[in-house]
């Protein structure tokens, strides 16, 4: 009778564990990168309770060719594989606003052992820093946030 009664329990359980296997997206990005299609830089200024805005790079091209630019703002881009990345850069007012004079451009090399796990999201930063910095650097990072602090 026991035995009866633990049959749906240990039944549920089954199908509880079945839905909750990985589905083949999650399977699919291990081959892939997350890479950022747009990111600004910013940064706290010491205790003066105020945000630097410094520069934005938007990802440009892939291989000469317009990036597919998922809902997230994200790039899917391969594992293992060399790519140019075609970039620009524009740096921006204390309000946020873009100073069109600052406007660069630059190329930024994937080699095929850059992204060697995939899943991963990554960011192309404009700079190492968000301040005391000019032109489009990109540097590539796992963080959203300056690879160098300026203060």
């Amino acid at each position: 009778m026991k035995s009866l009664l633990l049959l749906p329990v240990a039944l549920a359980t089954v199908l509880a564990g079945c839905q909750n296997l990985p589905d083949t997206r999650q399977d699919a990005a291990t081959n892939v990168v997350y890479l950022k299609a747009t990111h600004c830089l910013e940064e706290s200024v010491g205790d003066q309770n105020r945000i630097h805005f410094g520069p934005c790079l938007k990802i440009t091209d892939i291989n000469g060719a317009p990036p597919a630019v998922r809902e997230d703002g994200f790039i899917e881009l391969p594992v293992a594989r060399p790519l140019t990345i075609g970039t620009t850069c524009v740096y921006r007012h204390a309000d946020g606003s873009p100073i069109p004079a600052t406007v660069g451009t630059a190329a930024f090399q994937v080699s095929n052992t850059t992204f060697q796990t995939g899943g991963k999201r990554w960011y192309l930063h404009a700079h190492e820093q968000a301040r005391g910095v000019i032109g489009c650097k990109p540097t590539l990072s796992t963080s959203q946030y300056p690879t160098r602090r300026t203060d």
